[in-house]
């Protein structure tokens, strides 16, 4: 039904609101059956980039599953970097980073964690406080190699003084040791 609309669209003329609605609409439903390659076919026949932006960047403000939130994030940062602000642009390389953080978790325990997917810094003190140390093992390595040259509001720095300061409270004893005498 999809590409009946948008063959009827290329014969007729469609007012943009609702060629972005229709292709936003079909996106989301490729993103959904897990067919990326279709969506990414799908993003490339839209001759207007505003309307590919528009309907990339609404596709993902729907807050769609994982995978595609990641698709979506990585597809606006490639193709739409300059034409974004900074917040936005922060914003969504935040949600790429904290998508792959995510995609490195067992998939059953992801959905604890999938609401702090734009929140990269604050899935990874989720993770500590839940000692979960395998996995936050995982993740620095991941958020490291993801972090080389990127500006999205935390550094490198900011994971390892996080560390630091969880490891400093697991060796802080609530109650002093008494000394044995003989």
């Amino acid at each position: 039904d999809y590409e009946l609309c948008e063959e009827w669209g290329h014969l007729y003329p469609v007012p943009r609101e609702d060629l972005i609605n229709l292709h936003r609409e079909h996106l989301l439903h490729l993103l959904e059956m897990g067919d990326m390659e279709k969506a990414l076919q799908l993003l490339q026949r839209i001759e207007d980039p505003g309307v590919c932006l528009a309907i990339s960047e609404q596709s993902l403000d729907q807050h769609p599953n994982l995978a595609a939130s990641h698709f979506l994030a990585d597809y606006l940062t490639a193709h739409f970097y300059a034409n974004l602000t900074t917040a936005r642009r922060n914003e969504i390389q935040a949600l790429y980073i904290g998508s792959k953080v995510l995609l490195i978790l067992p998939e059953l325990s992801r959905v604890n964690y999938v609401h702090l997917s734009s929140r990269p810094l604050l899935m990874l003190e989720q993770l500590l406080m839940n000692m979960k140390v395998d996995w936050v093992a995982l993740a620095v390595q991941t958020l490291h190699q993801l972090l080389a040259g990127q500006e999205i509001g935390f550094t490198v720095e900011d994971i390892d003084s996080l560390l630091s300061k969880y490891a400093e409270k697991a060796l802080n004893f609530p109650f002093t040791l008494k000394e044995k005498r003989s």
